[in-house]
């Protein structure tokens, strides 16, 4: 089927509510609303009040409630409305839901999924547009997982919510309405694992959630111009699986890494740190990161010159090629 990106998860949700009636969602506006962004949309009325929960204003709460829920036996769901409202919620993510599987000896898992839509792109006021997801992929005990397609969101929500383990969800809220393909497959790739879009011989090319079109795109123009590039969506953050990547840059001998969150300290030092250690003698060039400024998310006017796109990532292909 031809959906979009909202849809899809939507749609996730769903079979994986029908599989399993211990799964169960809360959140800000999830039930009657259907959600800010109507992700949750028509739930409630199939699954019932009890099963898809609206929340006070306090994600502590949120993600407090679920840990519970889960020592209990139940999968739970939770929606953040905002990336930027996330904050709120880091306490129990950090003190409680990464830590309690190690603190018990393995005796006590907790599988709370995390959903954030996150990232730029919309024009929205301050607090509603942030990429905070280098917090969770530093905290071990979170696994971070970000689709970048109908077809990924889909699958990876059903494979987040079946996963023992907590994961946040990265949802890039810019993509929720572009439309793809959606095959209910029964044999999805790994939840974990990257997966190469678009092979190239002359740079490779990496990124992930809302960067991931605009690297197709790069491609394209890159194509115009005589340059091969290949593109690789990372899809998990944490654990990062860069075996593609390493297989890649030993052939291109060429590295950019994009992403919208800010520079410095960002998953693009991470991946360029690892490609040093693994394919130090392949490289023919530095490891170049596009990103956002180290400066707080801007105006929403400001914010098409903030985020990276394909004119930018362009220029830092022609610097690596130039070496």
């Amino acid at each position: 089927m031809i959906t979009t990106l909202a849809k899809a998860i939507n749609e996730g949700l769903r079979d994986a509510m029908r599989r399993d009636d211990k799964v169960m969602l809360l959140g800000q506006d999830i039930g009657q609303l259907g959600g800010v962004f109507r992700v949750t949309d028509g739930l409630r009325k199939e699954f019932g009040e009890l099963r898809v929960m609206d929340a006070p204003l306090g994600e502590a709460g949120i993600v407090g409630t679920a840990i519970g829920l889960a020592m209990r036996g139940y999968r739970p769901v939770c929606e953040i409305q905002f990336d930027g409202f996330v904050f709120p919620g880091v306490n129990q993510m950090i003190t409680q839901l990464a830590k309690y599987r190690h603190r018990s000896g393995g005796e006590i898992s907790l599988p709370v999924v995390i959903r954030v839509p996150y990232g730029g792109g919309i024009g929205a006021i301050e607090h509603h547009s942030e990429s905070p997801e280098s917090y969770f992929a530093h905290t071990p005990g979170l696994k971070v997982v970000t689709c970048a397609s109908p077809q990924d969101a889909y699958q990876m929500i059903g494979q987040a919510i079946a996963s023992d383990d907590p994961v946040i969800f990265l949802e890039p809220k810019r993509r929720y309405w572009e439309k793809g393909d959606v095959e209910r497959s029964p044999d999805p790739a790994p939840l974990h694992a990257a997966r190469v879009l678009r092979t190239g011989d002359d740079l490779t090319l990496v990124a992930y959630g809302p960067l991931v079109k605009t690297a197709l795109e790069c491609a394209e123009v890159a194509a115009e111009e005589g340059h091969s590039l290949e593109v690789i969506d990372l899809r998990s953050l944490a654990p990062l699986d860069l075996t593609a990547v390493f297989a890649s840059v030993r052939r291109t001998g060429r590295l950019v890494v994009a992403h919208e969150a800010s520079l410095s300290h960002g998953l693009g030092a991470e991946i360029a740190a690892r490609v040093q250690d693994h394919a130090f003698y392949s490289l023919e060039a530095p490891v170049i990161r596009v990103a956002g400024y180290d400066t707080p998310y801007p105006p929403s006017r400001l914010e098409e010159h903030w985020l990276p796109g394909v004119e930018r990532i362009l220029d830092a292909v022609d610097r690596s090629l130039a070496y």
